[in-house]
């Protein structure tokens, strides 16, 4: 097994926020499509081939309760936190030191989802 993630799934309520929200404290371009009838955002992947969208799921709704998903902040932590509260969102755990591996923070979207930061050393 070559990465333990493969793809994941954040689920909004209203898409347009949502994707201006991870665009605008990301810094980077989602793709949006329709697959199975339902919107989705999909997040840019480079060779490693994790990859994941934003979701609007017919049941399934946001939460900042459910399993943790960290998303790549590398060289960018400190920018990507200072956008959140721009982009409508709030930091949950400002930028925390983690040892070897690096930094992590914790963000509340605008759908009200919990997402990680994470950026190495």
């Amino acid at each position: 097994m070559k990465d333990a993630i493969h793809w994941f799934e954040i689920f909004v309520e209203n898409m347009p926020r949502a994707v201006a929200f991870y665009e605008g404290s990301l810094g980077l371009a989602l793709k949006q499509e329709s697959f199975g009838g339902m919107p989705n955002a999909i997040f840019p992947a480079d060779e490693s081939g994790v990859r994941g969208a934003l979701v609007k799921h017919p049941v399934r709704r946001p939460t900042g309760e459910g399993a943790l998903v960290y998303l790549d902040a590398s060289g960018k932590l400190d920018v990507v936190l200072r956008r959140v509260p721009e982009a409508g969102g709030a930091v949950v755990l400002p930028k925390t030191d983690i040892g070897d591996p690096g930094y992590i923070a914790l963000i509340r979207d605008t759908e009200g989802n919990v997402v990680g930061l994470h950026a190495p050393r």
